[in-house]
């Protein structure tokens, strides 16, 4: 890159700001300061080798795509149609630069997830990193993916907090039993009232067995933990507790 076109491409960066991905575009960090580190490509490294490194045109949705880290990534990896969403206008216009820049063909969308049926569509694999627990209505969220977006693999990553216990418990208790809930293997979501890490739209963190236990409610088979906190599902079947009532 000529040392003037540098400049120029230093100073949009700066105004499409803040970044919470660190991206590098043209060569140049959009937050080399962030407060986690080299933020989401660390978390990345950690999880990759779960997604096919060849990906032959699949189709991808990303859910909460911020600046498009993994949306371009799955770019990268050879899928066809990939489309990203979310309900921050900036983090939109940022993915949109960032996805220009890298030359890639990426459909960007301002809308939530409890909206994902208006996309008509299932896509091979959707990714829902870092969103559950900025949603008020967590289950729903994944209710509307197994009905309307997800048609073959979910790569779900979510805050956790609390026990990482998850040693299995019986399908039923009576009514009478109490203990069962004091147990730290237990799911459980942590309500969070006001803030957590500053943040008001933290809501529900689970622990490690409420996670998993939320996915495979909503009908999703773990296929794969790789991390602490990311999980390989595939669209399964759903128990037949939470089945629609035939019409």
């Amino acid at each position: 890159m000529n040392e003037r076109v540098k400049p120029d491409l230093a100073a949009r960066i700066a105004a499409l700001g803040p970044w919470f991905h660190n991206l590098r575009i043209g060569g140049l960090q959009t937050a080399p300061d962030h407060f986690l580190g080299d933020y989401p490509a660390f978390k990345w490294d950690g999880f990759k080798h779960v997604v096919p490194e060849d990906l032959d045109g699949a189709s991808v949705l990303d859910i909460g795509c911020n600046a498009g880290f993994y949306a371009i990534e799955m770019k990268r990896r050879g899928a066809g149609r990939v489309v990203g969403i979310d309900s921050d206008p900036r983090y939109l216009r940022q993915a949109e630069f960032a996805a220009r820049h890298e030359g890639h063909a990426i459909e960007f969308r301002q809308m939530s997830v409890y909206e994902v049926a208006k996309l008509g569509e299932r896509f091979d694999l959707v990714l829902f990193m870092g969103v559950l627990y900025h949603l008020r209505h967590p289950l729903l969220a994944l209710d509307l993916l197994y009905e309307h977006a997800v048609g073959d693999r979910l790569l779900f990553q979510c805050m956790q907090r609390g026990s990482e216990r998850v040693e299995g418990l019986a399908p039923d208790h009576p009514f009478s039993e109490w203990a069962v809930f004091e147990r730290d293997d237990f799911p459980k979501l942590h309500f969070v009232e006001a803030r957590y890490a500053a943040d008001p739209t933290n809501w529900f963190i689970p622990n490690k067995a409420a996670a998993e236990a939320m996915l495979r409610s909503a009908g999703f088979a773990i296929e794969a933990n790789p991390e602490r906190e990311v999980y390989l599902c595939r669209r399964g079947r759903r128990p037949e507790a939470v089945e629609p009532p035939p019409l």
